[in-house]
């Protein structure tokens, strides 16, 4: 099979149509996460894949800095303590440590998943906490079978929390991951996930 690099997974029309989370409030947010979200005075939070942003513009604060970061160039109107960052969420960083790092069922249309994880948890304070949707079945082998408990095993090993019925992953304090798969390339011709909606499978081989 042809896998596709960064840039062809970027303009396949797969990433480029996903309305998975085009449009979701703040109370959306917390449903899918199963968290409160709530920041304390002078938190940082990056949203991944953040949409429109709508759900970062109901919680933004004069207190807070929130950054949302999306390939698509289609957000509400920044203010006072947020802002919008348009990069591929796989290649961006932030300037400094955050307290707070979220994903709402953008995973499913990155290449290196795995990657990306372990970039977030090295983003995060030494309090802070990141937490995504997450489907393991989206990250198979070279020949496309699926890792199943070998990946959860290294995302635990790794300190990640992964609770399957929910599809979360979550990791918490300031860590340096080292997931040991090789990324190879993404298939945008992998069909619905859990979610119903057409998703991206990642390969890697195992290190």
């Amino acid at each position: 099979m042809n896998l596709l690099d960064d840039e062809a997974l970027w303009s396949s029309p797969v990433v480029a149509n996903c309305e998975m989370n085009r449009e979701r409030g703040l109370a959306s947010y917390r449903r899918e996460l199963r968290s409160d979200l709530e920041l304390r005075p002078g938190a940082q939070w990056v949203d991944l894949c953040c949409g429109s942003g709508k759900a970062l513009a109901e919680a933004a604060r004069d207190d807070v800095t929130i950054t949302g970061v999306d390939l698509v160039d289609h957000h509400v109107r920044a203010r006072r303590g947020l802002s919008f960052v348009v990069a591929p969420v796989d290649q961006w960083e932030p300037t400094g440590p955050v307290d707070l790092v979220t994903c709402v069922h953008g995973l499913h249309y990155v290449g290196d998943k795995l990657g990306l994880l372990a970039r977030a948890a090295s983003w995060l304070t030494p309090t802070g906490r990141f937490v995504a949707n997450f489907d393991v079945g989206g990250v198979r082998r070279a020949d496309g079978t699926p890792f199943g408990r070998v990946l959860t095993k290294a995302l635990r090993d790794n300190g990640f929390l992964y609770d399957g019925r929910k599809h979360l992953v979550s990791f918490e304090g300031r860590g340096r991951p080292s997931l040991p798969f090789a990324y190879l390339g993404a298939d945008d011709r992998a069909g619905p996930n859990y979610t119903g909606q057409p998703a991206v499978d990642s390969r890697y081989e195992p290190l």
